[in-house]
């Protein structure tokens, strides 16, 4: 992260966490990205998802679409879950779909089931961007689970300005440092020139004010 002196990173990250007001829940720290020098009408569009070393957000629910062992599985290690029957029982209705993808913050979904999910449920979790992640019968559950829990996703629509979740005031400065580190420069490797088009980088909390790190 050249352009940026750790120094500089933890002071930022600090003087956020410093002037927080304590709140009944657990708020996320955010990064907000504004871009320069890119056309989203005539440059590509990017995409990308990268696994942070510490968990981003505190309360994270993951359900299991599952075959029957996937479904013991879940019941031992105590996730929601639900079978083919149960998907069936939503007959593709929309608002019954909105509303599982809306009660969930991502999907696992056994292989014999993922492929059934666009037939059983329509393009209601794929419009929500929660298409389920493949669950293999070699994968760990909750090493699976942890992993969503690590992930950003950064996408670049109509606005040049992104914000995305890199952590939560659970963390220590030490591990938002990590996680805000990682998360930029995995950024930057996405962008046609790089940190030329980076025009501004700020870090919050949910509910605080923006803190200028860029």
């Amino acid at each position: 992260m050249s352009k940026i002196a750790g120094v500089t990173l933890h002071n930022v990250v600090r003087k956020v966490m410093t002037d927080r007001k304590r709140r009944s829940f657990v708020e996320s720290i955010e990064l907000q990205i504004g871009l320069k020098n890119y056309d989203p009408a005539k440059d590509k569009r990017f995409a990308g998802v990268i696994k942070l070393p510490n968990v981003t957000k505190f309360k994270f629910n993951v359900c299991i679409l599952g075959d029957q062992i996937h479904m013991d599985e879940a019941a031992h290690n105590k996730l929601p879950s639900m079978d083919v029957e149960a998907l069936k029982n939503l007959n593709k209705n929309k608002k019954l779909v909105k509303k599982l993808a809306n009660k969930y913050a991502a999907f696992l979904a056994s292989e014999s089931v993922v492929r059934q999910i666009p037939r059983l449920l329509g393009p209601g979790l794929s419009k929500a961007g929660k298409f389920p992640t493949l669950l293999t019968h070699t994968d760990d559950m909750l090493v699976k689970v942890h992993e969503l829990k690590c992930q950003v996703k950064f996408q670049l629509k109509k606005a040049l300005c992104l914000g995305v979740a890199v952590g939560n005031v659970k963390l220590t400065e030490e591990q938002l440092c990590e996680n805000i580190e990682r998360a930029i420069n995995f950024l930057v490797s996405l962008l046609k020139k790089n940190w030329q088009n980076v025009k501004t980088i700020h870090v919050k909390t949910s509910m605080g004010k923006p803190a200028r790190l860029f």
